[in-house]
């Protein structure tokens, strides 16, 4: 009989077990080897600069983004209000050598002036023209540069009239479609008491006055700058006439004296307030205009700006559009976070969220974004037929020169038509061109 000893194993069983306890153990080091790998991992950050105002309400977006993207940290770095100020912080950081941006959220002039300096990544290999189809014509054109693709759109803009719907209904008057009709209504309801100013918008030294002028100009049948023969038109009859209106719009009190330091927001709160007829300004002040509480919720109409009668509306081309950075070490992810901030899901969560204008076309008859703001059936064709500031490399320093010698004008410094006259020959020198508006 066969006697077994208690606690006693067989070599074949104990070899068996240490084999079994061996895979064990490196299989256990395996997994907490990963885990601790994928715990300690860093994610790669992706960061741009934005507009103070715009921070707060891309953090839906990028809460969003990183739900979906959990190896990427998208930041977003508060800069001020104004535009050309944040371009000067992104231009500083480029000149320095070691910009911190992977992706630049850039305004639609700034392309040319990036893309010459060697500062943005051509996108031509990443997106087909069959996908830029889905956006207006002019917001892609916007990102082009000497054959490159440089900028995708996330959101175009366009500079609206608005006005008191419920003022005029009282009075019996239609909304203006002149220049002068726009005064002499102003006037009107000024006199009347029903409002202390006629007209507010953008008169500061900055950008903002720039695109302001674009569209008066444009409205007296003028233009600024030709992109493709730089031909300078600032010397012109059309020119003089849009200093001028602007000018007697503060000499005749119809606009207040201090539209010389306004930028978009001081434009708004005078209107919002309650305490103008009319105002400049884009689509996105429709939100505000409406909000719960303000002194004009449901009684603004918006319509495209007005011009002289033997001339067409104007509305300057804005928006804004995200670029890569030439230097980012990390452009497939940085191109991941442009791809999802201009798809349609994200434009469309934005427009609802803050009435922003998408640029993907098919947006303008998105059922849900129509039953919010109705009024985007109007902006349609607006943005269609939109005017450009001159998509030029040279852009910053026209600008600047245009809009110091048309706050010289409108603070009485030099007459309209020597501003004018001067600066239409700086801005020569600028293009190297000798080219004169043909009469």
């Amino acid at each position: 009989m066969r006697v077994f000893k208690t606690g006693k194993f067989s070599p074949h069983w104990r070899r068996s077990r240490l084999g079994w306890l061996a895979i064990a153990f490196v299989v256990c080091a395996g997994i907490l080897f990963s885990s601790l790998n994928a715990f300690t991992q860093e994610k790669v950050s992706v960061s741009f600069l934005v507009r103070s105002l715009e921070v707060d309400q891309l953090e839906i977006l990028e809460q969003e983004f990183e739900a979906q993207n959990p190896d990427i940290d998208l930041e977003m770095i508060r800069g001020p209000n104004a535009s050309d100020a944040v371009e000067n912080l992104y231009t500083t950081s480029f000149l320095l050598g070691d910009s911190p941006y992977d992706v630049v959220y850039a305004d639609v002039v700034w392309v040319p002036k990036f893309a010459a300096a060697g500062w943005l990544m051509d996108l031509s290999d990443r997106v087909n023209e069959a996908d830029l189809t889905a956006f207006l014509e002019a917001d892609v054109e916007a990102g082009r540069y000497q054959g490159g693709f440089y900028r995708m759109p996330f959101r175009t803009d366009m500079g609206m009239l608005y006005y008191r719907s419920d003022l005029l209904q009282q009075a019996g008057l239609e909304p203006p479609e002149t220049f002068e009709a726009l005064e002499q209504t102003a006037k009107t309801l000024q006199e009347q008491g029903q409002v202390p100013w006629g007209f507010s918008w953008q008169g500061k030294q900055y950008e903002g006055l720039a695109t302001v002028f674009v569209e008066v100009i444009a409205g007296y049948g003028g233009f600024w700058v030709n992109p493709e023969t730089l031909e300078v038109g600032l010397d012109s009859p059309a020119a003089y006439q849009a200093v001028e209106f602007l000018r007697t719009l503060i000499a005749e009190n119809i606009t207040p004296p201090g539209v010389t330091n306004y930028i978009e927001e001081d434009a708004l709160r005078l209107f919002e307030n309650g305490n103008a007829v009319f105002m400049r300004n884009w689509p996105y002040a429709w939100a505000q205009v409406n909000r719960e509480g303000t002194p004009v919720q449901g009684k603004v109409g918006l319509k495209p700006m007005v011009h002289a009668p033997d001339a067409d509306a104007a509305a300057c081309l804005g928006g804004w559009g995200f670029a890569i950075s030439a230097t980012t070490p990390h452009p497939d992810e940085a191109w991941r976070v442009v791809e999802f901030l201009t798809s349609r899901e994200a434009q469309k969560t934005f427009v609802l969220e803050y009435s922003y204008v998408p640029s993907r076309r098919d947006l303008f008859e998105d059922p849900e974004i129509l039953a919010k703001y109705n009024h985007y059936q109007e902006l349609a064709q607006v943005a269609e037929e939109t005017v450009p500031r001159p998509p030029v490399g040279q852009y910053a320093q026209i600008s600047d020169i245009l809009q110091r010698y048309l706050s010289a004008a409108l603070t009485n410094q030099i007459s309209p038509e020597d501003a004018m006259n001067a600066a239409a020959g700086e801005t020569r020198r600028v293009l190297g061109s000798n080219v004169t508006q043909q009469s």
